[in-house]
């Protein structure tokens, strides 16, 4: 695949007074206006920086959350153009729409290097609409915004596995470039498909293992180790046969986990005690058991000490690990112990270690875990996973094919 680059951008006559439209992934937690976790803006920062530098007029689209397609207040970018405007030093004004007035005129008040952004993408319901013609109407008004002389580059790496405008269409009507954010997305995820240092272990947490079925069944021939934890290894722990009490259990995938156990043998791994606790809640009572031994009325709601041991083997002797999805609740603080655990495992071990993006990229901040420990932390957790089961990827597959 041949793909543009900000290099050719850059290189190809300079940006200097050219409009760039940028689409980054600023879809950020929000605790009210308030950002729990600035790493998606943080990760934006350095292809956004390069073009202002260069005299780009750079005009970031983004999404925010899963408003239904018409403007909700609860998810303006407002907070994330005021963050993005902190760690650049200057102001980054906000269009109060998508594609209207106010985007025109923000859009059209910008000095070479300087930068703006426009309302949530998706409050505009063409944006993820299934009909190509809807999307590709806005796709020609966001380009209509920048003019006939700008380009887009594509470094929401988080939306890359999905078509929509602003990811896919808009890259067929502009001359359309990878942001160094996705390039450098692309290389590690090419790292863990390519040859890996072995040995190669994978570690997948998260709630459903429906959500994880597709990753599992491609991974698991290539993989030395597949270490499973969170609410999915519940379903596991019932295809073995134990009782999970009140865990969560997808009743239906227990046929299908009883097949990836008896083809995966001896590679996969499963807690062997959990932290369970009598409710949902912070301060419910809790007790450390048996993985096998979950009484009635109780819920695992994390793995115990002993698991966090055998898999900490597992991955601390790893030459490559993937890591998606946590352990446990972490957000409730009884239950965080066994994804702070393996995260640190991770962490201080020799090998290559890669973190899924999502809930995992959130769990290494919000317990304060060092980033620098991690050889890769990934903005995209539903990119990186269909990238490994082998689907393309709408929104990269798409620069391939320059403008329309």
């Amino acid at each position: 695949m041949t793909v543009q680059t900000l290099d050719d951008l850059i290189a190809d006559g300079g940006v200097a007074g050219r409009y760039v439209l940028v689409r980054s992934d600023l879809n950020v937690p929000l605790d009210g206006s308030v950002i729990t976790d600035d790493g998606r803006v943080r990760a934006a920062l350095p292809t956004i920086t390069r073009l202002a530098e260069a005299g780009a007029r750079v005009v970031v689209t983004a999404h925010l959350g899963r408003p239904k397609g018409e403007p909700d207040e609860k998810y303006s970018l407002r907070p994330v153009a005021a963050r993005l405007g902190e760690l650049l030093g200057r102001t980054v004004p906000l269009a109060g729409d998508v594609v209207g007035p106010g985007a025109a005129d923000v859009t059209a008040g910008l000095a070479d290097g300087q930068v703006a952004m426009l309302e949530n993408v998706r409050f505009d319901a063409r944006e993820t609409s299934k009909d190509a013609d809807e999307r590709g109407a806005l796709a020609r008004e966001l380009a209509a915004l920048v003019g006939p002389d700008a380009a887009f580059v594509s470094d929401g790496f988080g939306v890359v596995h999905r078509k929509q405008a602003s990811v896919y269409d808009v890259a067929r009507e502009l001359p359309a470039y990878a942001g160094g954010l996705v390039l450098a997305e692309l290389e590690v995820l090419r790292t863990l498909t390519g040859d890996p240092k072995r040995p190669y272990a994978v570690v997948l947490g998260g709630s459903k293992v429906s959500d994880k079925l597709a990753v599992i069944e491609a991974l698991l021939p290539k993989v030395d180790r597949l270490v499973v934890g969170g609410g999915m290894c519940f379903t596991f722990l019932a295809a073995q046969g134990h009782g999970v009490g009140s865990s969560l259990l997808e009743t239906d995938m227990v046929d299908t986990c009883r097949r990836l156990l008896a083809e995966a043998g001896d590679k996969l791994l499963l807690p062997v005690d959990v932290v369970a606790a009598d409710r949902f809640a912070a301060d419910a009572a809790t007790r450390t058991v048996p993985a096998t031994a979950i009484e009635d009325g109780w819920m695992g709601l994390d793995i115990g000490p002993d698991s966090v041991r055998l898999f900490a083997d597992a991955v601390g002797s790893a030459g490559t690990v993937f890591w998606n999805g946590p352990m446990g609740v972490f957000e409730m603080e009884p239950f965080a112990g066994g994804t702070r655990g393996v995260a640190r495992s991770i962490a201080d071990g020799d090998g290559f270690s890669v973190v899924g993006g999502g809930d995992s990229a959130a769990a290494v901040r919000v317990l304060g875990l060092p980033e620098d420990g991690f050889s890769h932390i990934s903005t995209g957790g539903g990119a990186s996973l269909e990238y490994l089961e082998g689907k393309d990827l709408p929104g990269v597959a798409v620069l391939d094919q320059g403008a329309a």
